[in-house]
């Protein structure tokens, strides 16, 4: 179960980075995709720094969790996709429902779920053990 849930979280991790990577480099690209419009360059800067920053610290945090199996690492990530969750379903509220609006709630929540199913089983690391 350790090994399954490592690997999850690291393929997981990947697919994140790729994300992220997609908004780094290919903004115009990646940006209609999630229901996002841009004006000029401010517009393509925030793509780029938002959603490169959001994508690549989850991605980081997963991939560097799993591999150096150390569950604190995959906190960070869960809070961020859990938080992502709970705006959206705030938006939904305020702001009504859109077509497609399951599917990003849907990795959210998975995310959330792997992460924190990942972080029960992985070990956690001391200071101490991180620093020798």
């Amino acid at each position: 179960m350790r090994l399954i849930l490592t690997i999850l979280v690291f393929l997981f991790g990947f697919l994140d980075l790729f994300m992220g990577l997609n908004f780094l480099f290919n903004p115009q690209g990646t940006a209609p995709g999630f229901g996002l419009a841009f004006t000029g360059a401010q517009g393509l800067s925030t793509l780029r720094a938002d959603f490169a920053a959001f994508f690549g610290v989850i991605a980081a945090c997963m991939m560097i969790g799993a591999w150096r199996r150390n569950a604190d690492l995959l906190l960070v990530p869960a809070a961020l996709m859990g938080t992502a969750v709970t705006v959206r379903a705030v938006s939904l509220m305020v702001d009504g429902s859109y077509p497609g609006w399951p599917v990003p709630m849907l990795v959210e929540i998975s995310h959330v779920v792997l992460l924190i199913a990942a972080w029960r089983v992985l070990p956690h690391h001391t200071i101490e053990e991180l620093t020798d």
